[in-house]
Formats: structure tokens, sequence, C-alpha cells
């Protein structure tokens, strides 16, 4: 049962409700009746200044900022992932290649459940009456996995079900594992937990076996979802998170380690559970809320342009999908934000005032570029946006003391800015950076106290890393169906599906990460307004959105390897901060209105955030329901 006649009108709502917005906002931005703005205008040129002021925050953003927090924490957390997982595993090795289990007599098995640990192979899964002749169960995917128990790359810290070839069931006394590993391979396999069940569906309770293997049963589910297994990319970024804590040498290298110690905070905290590794993504995700709502604050003044906008961005689809997964993405978001804070305060400082008062936030600035740098590299992107505003707020002062009349003051003060601002943001940032790759060191047994910062062989270690990365990046020809362009981000046209699951006829549970449409494409079209606003108004605000925007989405658009929905995650920031630019200026100008036409429309993005919930977070809803309303474009995978 599908519904397109629903579907039609709630794009059509959508656009309507962003197209209502931006008249009541151009007809704001126009002279008001009865004044004579329309004169002073025509006959007044503005004077692009790059001046800006700085607005602290106050008590009375305590209470909204409070109410964000606490809303978007309970939303984002709730149902994040089990608080449980098996945490004993059975090692298998060359030395130890196989372990039998005895059942009871007169045992029909008709289903084996198994629980993937750490490293790549399968399990040769045999059944037997005597313990003498052994009968193999062939696998019913050979072109995934040879033997009928895989445990490939993809298939980690997963509950799995054995693929046994045309088998309803069979009668056993004895089961035997065997750890099948090419030949090149002599890593270990680990297997967390084993789930037989007889004719009657219930678990057998073996006679004898491998301990480990039965030590936890309670734990195991009815079936795998992605509240007790690993999805997409966590089998990269969870896992290198997890052989950090075992002080592992790490399978993914292909990004900085940083974004992978702070997961495997969580970790060490929650332990190897779904929740352990996915808490610190969610927890950064609430917290640059918080960080933006500052920085909106900062810019604009107004607690309720800050309180809407920092909504804007706790509605938007992608920000709420991608944070509760387990991979890096998170991170650099979130210290692009507190970069681009602290550059704004910077910005807001006297070219004559305190030297030292004004190096404070722009060595908060290059400490938080450096440690998002160390997570990912997209944050040198935005390293580029934040020179531009340097720069420019170098000759802003410049010009600023040449008019008073001292220069030489100026030059002097401009020297020893360029000193530190090296230190802030090439110094700093490269020992942060080499800081981050301990974990590495420490899995080849090197240690801090032994001399590894002062060891050779560690910096040739990074060294070589750092080369395989970009090679891995620069040289990837590699398909994927949900890949998309940048102009598919900005249409906010092809999102990345990264579950799906049916657990009942009729039923789906999925989510996918995209935008939520009034933001991406209104943000957009804010962006837009914000080069008029640059070209007819001389506004600066509106240019440093601009150049935090383009930063992140200009390197995109001549790499050619595979990319997805999630690497515009960080342009949506600057998304935000166009509409609270408008939603600045609609309430400077229209007054209740004004306020109105702004709550208005930040409503209807959370009205959006409602209907998709389901979608965003893998809740179970009737299929006819995402297809039939939700499903706006057959290019939406959801």
């Amino acid at each position: 049962m599908t519904f397109p006649n629903l579907t039609y009108l709630m794009i059509a709502l959508t656009a309507l409700s962003g197209a209502l917005f931006f008249s009541y906002y151009v007809r704001f931005v126009r002279p008001r009746d009865g004044t004579l703005e329309w004169i002073s205008r025509a006959v007044t040129r503005p004077r692009f200044r790059f001046e800006f002021k700085f607005h602290p925050m106050a008590r009375v953003d305590i209470a909204p900022l409070a109410i964000i927090l606490a809303l978007f924490s309970f939303i984002s957390f709730f149902k994040l992932g089990d608080f449980t997982a098996p945490q004993t595993f059975y090692r298998f090795t060359e030395a130890r290649d196989s372990t039998i289990i005895t059942l009871p007599e007169g045992t029909s098995v008709t289903k084996v459940m198994f629980y993937t640990g750490l490293w790549i192979g399968d399990y040769r899964l045999e059944h037997s009456q005597d313990g003498l002749n052994w009968v193999e169960l062939p696998s019913a995917l050979p072109d995934k996995h040879p033997t009928a128990m895989g445990q490939s790359h993809a298939d980690l810290f997963k509950w799995r079900t054995a693929d046994m070839l045309n088998i309803l069931a069979f009668d056993a006394r004895f089961i035997r594992l065997t750890m099948v590993k090419s030949q090149n391979d002599s890593k270990p396999l680990e297997l967390g937990e084993l789930a037989i069940y007889d004719w009657d569906g219930k678990l057998v309770t073996p006679v004898d076996g491998a301990k480990e293997l039965f030590d936890e049963q309670e734990l195991i589910p009815e079936r795998s979802t992605y509240m007790n297994s690993m999805y997409f990319d966590e089998i990269y970024h969870g896992r290198t998170a997890y052989e950090t804590v075992r002080n592992i040498y790490p399978y993914e290298t292909v990004h900085p380690p940083l974004g992978k110690t702070i997961i495997s905070i969580g970790i060490e905290l929650f332990h190897m559970t779904p929740f352990g590794w996915r808490v610190m993504g969610t927890a950064f995700g609430v917290a640059m809320l918080a960080a933006l709502y500052v920085l909106i604050k900062n810019m604009f003044g107004k607690t309720s342009v800050a309180l809407c906008g920092t909504l804007l961005l706790g509605f938007d689809f992608m920000r709420f999908t991608q944070t509760r997964i387990a991979t890096v993405d998170t991170y650099p978001v979130f210290f692009i934000i507190l970069a681009y804070l602290f550059m704004y305060r910077f910005l807001t400082t006297e070219g004559d005032g305190d030297w030292r008062a004004n190096m404070r936030p722009l060595f908060l600035s290059g400490l938080f570029f450096g440690v998002g740098a160390a997570t990912k590299w997209i944050v040198i992107y935005a390293g580029f946006g934040l020179l531009v505003m340097y720069i420019a707020k170098l000759v802003a002062d410049y010009k600023y003391c040449y008019e008073d009349g001292s220069p030489g003051v100026y030059s002097l003060r401009v020297v020893k800015t360029l000193a530190v601002t090296a230190a802030f943001f090439i110094v700093i940032p490269v020992i942060i950076y080499i800081l981050s790759y301990i974990p590495f060191g420490r899995a080849k047994d090197m240690t801090v106290r032994g001399g590894m910062l002062w060891n050779v062989d560690y910096y040739r270690m990074i060294w070589n890393v750092q080369v395989n990365t970009f090679r891995y990046h620069s040289g990837l020809q590699a398909t994927h169906p949900y890949s998309s362009t940048w102009l598919q981000w900005i249409a906010d046209a092809r999102p990345i599906l990264y579950y799906t699951d049916r657990p009942a006829e009729g039923m789906k549970s999925t989510f996918s990460a995209f935008g939520n449409p009034l933001v991406w494409w209104f943000g957009f079209a804010a962006i837009v307004a914000m080069f008029v606003r640059v070209f007819r108004f001389k506004d600066a605000k509106a240019l440093i959105i601009i150049i935090g925007y383009l930063s992140q989405l200009v390197p995109w658009m001549s790499i050619s390897r595979v990319v997805f929905a999630y690497h515009y995650f960080p342009s949506t920031i600057f998304l935000v901060l166009a509409l609270a630019h408008l939603f600045s200026t609609c309430v400077e100008r229209g007054g209740r209105e004004g306020r109105r036409t702004m709550i208005g429309f930040t409503a209807s993005a959370g009205v959006l955030f409602a209907l998709f919930y389901p979608v965003l977070s893998g809740m179970v809803v009737p299929e006819s329901y995402i297809k039939g309303v939700l499903k706006w474009f057959p290019s939406w995978p959801l």
C-alpha cells in the first residue's frame, strides 16, 4: 500500500515552508514602509569593513541550551545499542585450530548461531555421532565464504547464523569447529559465543566443550540487529578502537588514529558492546550542538536565533544518524566548529588591543584545528578557510593602524602574531598528530618511557602510514551502490543506506544518512543569499560563512575517488550558520513577525525530523509507511 498523494503533499509543504520563509525574509530586508531607508540606500554605498562584534553568553542562554542538550541527549542515546555483548572469546591458533563440543544424546540440530570476534577467516563446521567419522556441513553461500561459518572483515562483532546448504536438521553427538585460514595468514581467530538450537527451537546445553563458547548464553538474541551487532564502517573504526584497547596494531590505518582512540574510551568505560563503541560519537554529536549554540550567540547576539539555529542542526538527519554510528566522521565536525568559534573570537579582537589577550582565541583555534586534523584529514580543508579569515584580519588591522597613523606599531605586532600563529597552526598540530600515533607504537612494543618519541623507527612508521594513506585515498577506484557526487549532496539526492532489516512480514527497520530537506535545500539557498549580502551590503559575517562553506565543499569537486553523502556533513554547519544569519535579519527587521517566521521554519524542520525518525533510528515500522510516505524520490534508498 502506497500513498503517492501524501508524499507529494509532504514535498509541496516542505517547499512551501521554505518559500514562505524566504518571501518574508525578502520583505524584511526591503526598506521599511513609511521610512526614508530607500533614499539612504540609493545615495549611500556601503563600505566593506572586516569588523565583527563579540556577543558573550549570558544567563538567559543557560535554560535554552540546557533544554537542547537534554532533549537531544535523550533522543540520541535512546536505543543506541545493547549494553551487553559476549566479552570472552575462544582463540583458535595454528597450535589449537579446532575444538570439539559434546551434545546430549539424541540431539537434532536445526540452527547454529555464533558471535564473531577479531580477525578474518572461516570455521569448518562438522558433526559426528561417534567422534571418529565426521561430516562437513557445506556452505550455502560459497561465493561469500567457503564454509558454513564465515568470519569476513564485514562480519566482525556480529551475531550470525551458520549458512548450511539444504540442511533442515542433523543428528549429532559431537560438533567440531576448525579454523580455516589462508596459507599466508598466521593470525588467530576469535569466536565469542556459540548457540546451538534443537528441533524444538530451544538452546542446547553442551555436555562438554570450550567454556568460552558457552559462558554467556543469556546474551544470545533472537536475531541479529544493529542493537547487538556492528554495521557498515563500524567494522573498521569500531574494530580499530578495540584493537587500540588491546594494544594490537590496527587493521584500519587510512585515517589518523585520534578518532579511534576517542571511540576506545567508550569501549574502556562500557566494554566491547554496541553502546560502548557508539557512545563517544553520540556524546560528541550532542556536544557539537552546544558548541554551535555558543558560536551563533557570539556572532549574532540573540538567544532566540542561537536557539533556533542550533535546533536546525539538531533536527538535521545527517547529524543524528552519523553521530550514532561508530565511525570517525563526528569528531572532525565537532572540532571544526570549535576552530571556527575561536577564530571568530579572534576576528572580534581590536588591532591595537592587548596582544596577549588577542592571541588566546587564536591559540584555541589552532589547538582544535590540530586535534581535528588528527581525527580526519578533512579538517585540513577547514584550515584553508581559517587561513583566509586570518589573512583578512591582518589586512583589516593594517588598514586600521595605517589610518590611525601608526603603521610601525602594526609591523611589530604582525611579526609577533605571525610567529605565534606558526606555532599555533603548524607546530602544535604537528605535535598532536605525532602523539596521536602512540597507540601504533605501543602495538609495536614501543613505550613512551622507553624512548618511543625519540626513536627513528617510530617516525619511520608514521611516515609510511601517511604514504599508504595518501596512496589509498588518491588511488581508490572502487565503486559503491550508494556513492554520490557533490552536486547530489547539495540536492540531497543520494543518501547512503547504512542498515536495513525486515524482522516480520511487511515490517522494516532501516536508516540512511542524508539531510533534512528543509535544512539542506534552503540552507543552500541561504548560502546564495550570503553572496547577495556580500556584494550588495558588504556583509563581513556573510563572507566568513561563505569562506567556511566553500573550504569544505570545493576540495571535493576535483576528487575522483568514490565519495558519499556523509562527506557533506561538515558543510551542513555553514548551511545552518547561513540560515541563522537570515534568522537574525528577520528578528532585527521583522520584530514579532520576523520571530514567528523564524520559529515557523524551525518547527517545520522539527516536524520533518519526527516524520523521518523511523528511517533515521532503525525503528521497526510498516514498510508501506517508508515506501509510501518517506521515499520521496527513487534515488533515496530507504
